[in-house]
């Protein structure tokens, strides 16, 4: 979670340094698809490229649009327009989202009291983060920002549906490795329209230097060692760390970005992660279990 929370700070450092939003994502995962390509080809033949049928093809690019170029596409964006901080913790509603996105499923669940409860509470959070932000650079729209990084938490949501049947029939590996490889060539279009290819900046070591850390420690490295979090604490346990990533970027944004952090937004962060709770928190039973 230190990590992932500080990707917010690397990827404002790279547009700082000129680098457009589909730029950064396409060479962040390209770096990560690169590395995953090699782990499957040194498996000799034991990896899969495909899928058993179109249908499940067609699950893996919708995979890599919402949990590839749109999501990072949108929160990119975001930090263009707002404070790293800010998108981390608006971006931070994307469990919530996933269990009001469930509701519209065929045969989702209904929503509960709780969930409705906490909902509001988490985006009235989210308003007053809006609000409180003062400053910014000149040029910024932190309202525009805010759109666009609930863009980003409503596309992660898709994807954690999208990929729930897909991980039980072609595990985490392949999954992986389709989402990046889906997640590139469908920014490709997007990096073409921003007309803006990274060149001159990559000559700088604070530039590559962040774009290593983001496709090979963030990307490559925290996926795999968040796998193996998930088996040993499962997924109710581990899904709690989630909640830190504001708090590490907020610090860190505060410290690199010198990003201010007023009382109002303190008081909507407080909001959205009071609403989480209220929405996350295990019932006393699964507790005792």
């Amino acid at each position: 979670m230190s990590l992932w929370g500080s990707t917010f700070v690397a990827t404002k450092v790279l547009l700082i340094h000129g680098l457009t939003p589909g730029g950064i994502f396409m060479l962040r995962f390209g770096m990560a698809y690169a590395g995953l390509a090699l782990v499957c080809l040194s498996r000799r033949g034991r990896s899969r490229w495909f899928c058993h049928s179109l249908r499940d093809e067609a699950g893996m690019v919708l995979a890599g649009l919402t949990g590839g170029s749109f999501y990072f596409l949108t929160e990119n964006t975001a930090l263009q327009l707002t404070m790293a901080s800010h998108v981390s913790l608006i971006v931070c509603l994307a469990p919530l989202l996933t269990a009001l996105v469930a509701l519209a499923l065929p045969h989702g669940e209904r929503g509960s009291r709780r969930l409705w409860v906490g909902s509001l509470i988490a985006f009235a959070g989210v308003a007053l983060v809006s609000l409180g932000e003062s400053g910014g650079e000149r040029g910024a729209s932190p309202l525009l920002g805010s759109a666009l990084a609930l863009a980003a938490a409503l596309s992660w949501a898709v994807y954690q549906h999208a990929v729930r049947p897909l991980a039980h029939r072609y595990g985490s590996l392949m999954l992986t490795r389709k989402v990046f490889g889906y997640g590139v060539l469908t920014i490709l279009p997007v990096v073409a329209a921003e007309g803006a290819w990274p060149g001159p900046q990559l000559t700088q070591p604070i530039v590559w230097g962040n774009l290593l850390f983001l496709g090979l420690i963030a990307s490559l490295v925290c996926y795999a060692v968040w796998n193996v979090v998930v088996a040993r604490l499962g997924s109710i346990v581990s899904a709690n760390y989630i909640y830190l990533n504001p708090l590490v970027t907020c610090i860190v944004s505060y410290i690199i970005l010198g990003e201010r952090f007023t009382p109002l937004m303190a008081a909507g962060a407080a909001a959205i992660l009071a609403g989480l709770y209220v929405v996350m928190k295990p019932q006393r039973k699964l507790n005792k279990a």
